[in-house]
């Protein structure tokens, strides 16, 4: 439950534990009062005592519970209805410790590789099929709807249908290692044309010619490097996935799942202290490289919009 529900999914949880709550609460009270009454009143009329456990303690909390109940049952089964218009679906893989994300090219059909962000249109349910590469996982953005595992070996689903514009920051709820906790994912609720404009240009792949040497030295520091032996810029480096996909990373909220607020020099300082700020991540600081090579490096990431 949230108290500023932002999609139908979370609005609809956030009435049903408003629901059971003053249920639970109301449940309490009466059975709480009936047990003092009884108390009281023991002693003096024990028939009239035993009417009204039977009746306040056992059969009005039946009657509570057995209609709250069918209630969580019929608008539960909301979560799971058909969307009003055909769903997008969006494939999203847990991994220590990143999101791998992937959606389909409306016009080729081909796959769009993106990494710990998900954009989706306002109004427009979105169904999540998700999946974990290594060890179990569990999505959970408050502001949208309920949480899900990822479980290996098994393709789970969950729908999200955002009613207003926002970025709305997701979680891992499912402690899977020592970065559990800087496992984020950042849900960006769009404007259905924002959305659609956004999704043409995820699916281009990245320029073949930087804007400026530097921006050239550092796609050759990037090979250079290794870091092409798990990272795929599409259009230049494209190995088999190990990594996030980088193409367009410097459109992205943050760097290594929600660790690093993505923006001007964030790419360099990720760079030097990527163990230092997230201990145990499959990428090694490159604090060892001459600030011109760093430079370079930072300024050919900071160019893939």
């Amino acid at each position: 439950m949230t108290p500023a529900p932002a999609g139908q999914e979370a609005a609809l949880l956030h009435e049903l534990g408003l629901v059971l709550g003053w249920g639970a609460l109301a449940v309490f009270s009466f059975v709480s009062m009936v047990l003092a009454l009884s108390l009281r009143r023991r002693a003096k009329a024990a028939p009239r005592t035993a009417r009204w456990v039977v009746g306040g303690g056992i059969a009005l909390p039946v009657v509570l519970l057995s209609a709250l109940l069918v209630y969580s049952t019929w608008r539960t089964a909301d979560l799971e209805r058909a969307a009003a218009a055909p769903a997008l679906v969006v494939s999203l893989t847990g991994h220590l410790w990143w999101w791998e994300v992937r959606y389909r090219d409306p016009a080729t059909g081909r796959d769009i590789a993106l990494a710990n962000e998900i954009r989706v249109p306002v109004g427009r349910t979105t169904r999540l099929g998700l999946a974990s590469a290594d060890v179990i996982h569990s999505l959970w953005v408050p502001a949208l709807g309920g949480k899900r595992d990822l479980v290996p070996g098994r393709t789970t689903h969950l729908s999200i249908t955002p009613t207003r514009t926002g970025v709305h920051r997701g979680a891992c709820a499912e402690f899977c290692g020592p970065q559990h906790a800087k496992m984020a994912l950042h849900v960006v609720a769009m404007p259905a044309d924002a959305f659609d404009a956004w999704l043409a240009a995820q699916a281009r792949p990245a320029p073949a010619a930087g804007p400026s040497a530097l921006v050239d030295t550092g796609r050759q520091a990037f090979a250079a490097q290794g870091c092409a032996a798990c990272h795929a810029v599409r259009g230049t480096f494209e190995p088999p996935p190990r990594g996030p996909d980088l193409t367009h990373v410097a459109t992205r909220v943050s760097l290594g799942a929600g660790t690093l607020p993505n923006g001007p020099g964030a790419s360099k300082r990720w760079l030097v202290g990527v163990q230092q700020l997230k201990p145990g991540a499959r990428m090694p600081s490159y604090a060892h490289l001459d600030v011109a090579t760093l430079d370079a490096l930072a300024a050919y990431l900071e160019s893939l919009k």
